[in-house]
């Protein structure tokens, strides 16, 4: 049930975000993949793999300031959980490919919303 619910907030956000030009743009997330060790040497580089999705820019929150590691030039990432095919990590990169605020963010921490319909990322330019 909860899935549900947390589509339909997504949905809703996504529809009016398109309808309004923003705040939520064409993104893409990336990671660099898991290379193939032995012997502590790379024998084959790790594949990397990207996930489209719908990203909202925002400021940090209090929580992220509070944040070690946070720095003044941080950023709040909302990603729309429907739009992404997958979990979010730190290892990602979220590319924001469109809007006013369009640019590669490093992920600094990631958790998800009380309803489960975004990704909340601190983000960082990179």
């Amino acid at each position: 049930m909860l899935v549900v619910i947390a589509d339909a907030f997504s949905g809703i956000a996504l529809s009016m975000s398109r309808a309004f030009g923003g705040p939520y743009h064409d993104a893409v997330a990336r990671w660099p993949g898991m290379p193939v060790t032995v012997g502590g040497s790379i024998v084959t580089p790790g594949v990397p793999v990207e996930k489209p999705c719908s990203c909202q820019v925002d400021s940090v929150t209090e929580a992220m300031r509070s944040e070690a590691g946070y720095a003044d030039k941080d950023v709040a990432l909302l990603v729309l959980c429907a739009t992404l095919d997958g979990e979010l990590d730190t290892d990602a990169t979220v590319e924001v490919t469109a809007g006013p605020n369009a640019g590669t963010y490093s992920v600094q921490s990631v958790s998800r919303d009380p309803m489960a319909s975004h990704w909340l990322c601190r983000g960082r330019a990179v």
